[in-house]
């Protein structure tokens, strides 16, 4: 069956390894984990940026791993690297724990960029831009808020709309004290923030995040061409009575984590197709297809009806 013009285009991007195929995140990191029991196999890794510390790289080993006891991450020269404010540095750590220790099995629930817009989201948007009327995370202004020209930022779920029946099944809601109007606890202004539309990208496709354990600071797991990295939420969004729950921030963390530097990472997904596209047929053709589909599908359904039912939420 013919799928359009976009078909035969897609076809040979495909075949010619087009740099619009998805790519797993292992590339360019130059700090590396392993098993000092096994040193044959990566366990993960990470693109240091700035403000990443040593005691940074171990929470984020604590997500990435169980452990069962204490455990070390000597260097290559068996130096143990302290839990200290020094910048983390490139280079072999292994993992030295007297007990048993595993690569965490917790889901990374597919993600990829996604603006919402439809009536169900409609006050939540609104909500967003009323409170923050700038992006929380760079800091620029939404100068054009006054006459109601929000061109450019975008209210972003920072848990997304698409997984709202995985929200109501683990009592997600449970953290929710400012509840909306309507459209369900997912559209509470504890989950959502004001960001520039790029930055928005970012966030979304676990570039960065934002580390609530350790000040809120901004944490980019990608090269930062924003000079963001290592900066601070500033104290007027955070002193503000609906800003977003420090547990759903948390849960964004985890799952950067996750995507980023458990074993060769998750792919990041092509998000920009031309026109003429077959879209459907590369994301088919693309890893976790099905999980994408459903994401997709997801995000433009729940954005305008309620997929679930959200009454007693």
């Amino acid at each position: 069956m013919d799928r359009g013009p976009g078909a035969a285009i897609s076809t040979k991007n495909r075949l010619h390894g087009d740099a619009r195929s998805p790519k797993n995140r292992s590339k360019g990191r130059d700090v590396h984990i392993y098993d000092t029991k096994d040193p044959s196999i990566a366990l993960g890794g990470l693109i240091p940026t700035n403000g990443i510390t040593n005691s940074n790289f171990y929470s984020m080993v604590e997500i990435l791993i169980l452990f069962t006891s204490d455990f070390e991450l000597p260097d290559e020269g068996e130096t143990k690297i302290e839990r200290n404010d020094d910048p983390l540095q490139p280079g072999k750590y292994n993992i030295n724990a007297t007990g048993l220790f595993s690569v965490h099995d917790e889901p990374w629930l597919v993600r990829t960029i996604s603006h919402a817009t439809g009536t169900r989201v409609q006050s939540f948007t609104d909500s967003v831009r009323s409170r923050d009327r700038r992006c929380v995370i760079s800091g620029g202004k939404a100068v054009g808020a006054y006459i109601d020209n929000w061109r450019g930022f975008q209210a972003a779920h920072i848990f997304p709309l698409a997984y709202e029946g995985h929200w109501i099944e683990y009592g997600y809601d449970r953290w929710i004290t400012i509840r909306p109007e309507s459209g369900g606890t997912i559209n509470s202004v504890q989950n959502g923030m004001l960001l520039n539309s790029s930055v928005h990208q970012l966030f979304d496709s676990y570039d960065l995040s934002i580390n609530p354990d350790d000040n809120f600071k901004i944490v980019f797991f990608s090269p930062d061409g924003k000079n963001l990295a290592g900066k601070y939420l500033d104290q007027e969004f955070l002193s503000h009575t609906e800003r977003p729950v420090d547990q759903l921030l948390r849960w964004h963390f985890r799952q950067a984590v996750l995507a980023n530097m458990r074993g060769a990472g998750e792919p990041r997904f092509e998000h920009d197709f031309p026109p003429g596209s077959d879209i459907v047929g590369d994301i088919l053709c693309g890893p976790k297809s099905g999980e994408r589909m459903e994401f997709e599908l997801f995000s433009r359904l729940a954005a305008q009806v309620e997929v679930y039912n959200v009454s007693s939420t």
